[in-house]
């Protein structure tokens, strides 16, 4: 009856793991109910909830090249054009290129995402309950992650007990069935959560979804740039249909 602790300990991985999913569902969806009720996304918000602070540089740089006053060239180079930023990402953005006015691609990407800017829009849709404050390991990401990781180890509970050379009373297929219910209930729980709460989202609440949700419908009735940058906002880079502007977030520099 070596199993049986095995067992014991494979229903206690899968049933806390499922627990929390379920818990921290329910919270977000409460929490989130009202929040963010007729309040409109800025581009740099909808950036942030969607991709978290990468994304908000990325979109500072293609709009700023699709309004020339930024060249991205296919090399992966930026150049400045225009040295006055109109916002203070922009100015990060200018900043983070230096005083030549022309700096590789990648570094400038990572200086404006830590910029002090970004940190301020971080805060602020923090405070408004759209966004899940960093480091919390409160989401339902989180959680769903857990429960694959408590769906493997259940997995691999069953396989150690089935190869232990010790002699059982139960037949091993018996063992094998015991330990499927565990499992079980770690696939349910992830089918569940796959259809009521996904897209899981790293940075925005229940309420931030919603309202990342309602973008696409408000954003084609602000012309084709708007509609251009939102969508970069939501999907990232390959959203961007300039073939060159791809081709310079694409470029990787050669390893020496």
């Amino acid at each position: 009856m070596f199993w049986v602790p095995l067992l014991l300990l494979a229903w206690a991985v899968a049933g806390a793991a499922c627990l929390r999913l379920c818990l921290t569902a329910v919270r977000g969806a409460v929490a989130g109910h009202d929040t963010g009720a007729g309040r409109d996304l800025t581009l740099y918000e909808a950036a942030f909830l969607s991709g978290g602070p990468a994304r908000v540089a990325d979109v500072t740089l293609v709009a700023m090249a699709r309004q020339r006053r930024l060249l991205l060239a296919h090399t992966g180079w930026a150049t400045v054009v225009d040295p006055r930023g109109r916002d203070e990402m922009e100015r990060s953005v200018i900043g983070a290129i230096g005083p030549q006015g022309q700096s590789p691609l990648a570094p400038v990407r990572t200086a404006a995402a830590t910029a002090d800017a970004v940190r301020g829009i971080s805060e602020r849709l923090v405070g408004a309950g759209l966004a899940v404050p960093d480091g919390a390991g409160t989401t339902v990401a989180d959680a769903v992650r857990q429960v694959r990781l408590a769906g493997t180890a259940v997995a691999g509970l069953a396989a150690a007990a089935l190869l232990m050379p010790v002699p059982s009373d139960m037949p091993r297929h018996l063992v094998a069935l015991w330990f499927t219910l565990p499992l079980i209930l770690t696939l349910g729980c992830l089918a569940i959560a796959r259809f009521e709460v996904h897209p899981y989202s790293r940075w925005a609440s229940p309420a931030g979804q919603r309202l990342l949700g309602a973008l696409p419908r408000s954003a084609g009735e602000a012309g084709d740039d708007r509609t251009c940058l939102t969508s970069v906002a939501v999907r990232g880079i390959r959203a961007v249909g300039e073939p060159e502007l791809r081709a310079a977030f694409a470029h990787r520099e050669p390893r020496h």
